[in-house]
């Protein structure tokens, strides 16, 4: 896997690039993000399901842990794995499902399950940035 690194200037840059990934996304993808609180993960999340032709309002499942989006090209996923404190949660949740199914799964706070995470996901860590609302995203891809 390669990894690269993009300079996000702005919200149009992260919708363009979450829009992006959502219309290249496939069947069975996991995308995990990493990075810290506020950074924009949620953010990036939706623009994900807009490229997935998702009109649905993507919200962050802090309280359910997983979300799922009908009406696209592909269903969607949305995991916010944050409260999980151990990742035996996960196969109660039966998460094997999502990440082997035939949708796209985006995990926020993926570092908390990291063991779990498919090998040939796509990772990406954000950070802020120097910039005010400028984003680095380390990309491994």
């Amino acid at each position: 896997m390669e990894q690269n690194t993009h300079i996000i200037k702005n919200q149009q840059e992260t919708e363009a690039f979450g829009v992006q990934l959502g219309r290249e996304a496939t069947p069975g993808m996991v995308i995990a993000l990493t990075g810290d609180l506020g950074t924009g993960k949620t953010t990036l999340t939706k623009a994900i399901a807009k490229g997935l032709g998702i009109d649905r309002t993507v919200t962050s499942p802090t309280f359910n842990i997983v979300k799922g989006y009908d009406g696209g090209r592909l269903p969607l996923y949305h995991f916010d794995v944050y409260r999980i404190g151990d990742p035996e949660e996960m196969y109660e949740l039966g998460y094997e499902e999502y990440f082997y199914g035939e949708g796209v799964c985006v995990v926020e706070w993926a570092d908390q399950i990291e063991e779990i995470i498919p090998e040939d996901a796509l990772k990406i860590h954000i950070e802020y940035g120097e910039k005010e609302g400028e984003r680095i995203y380390r990309c491994t891809f």
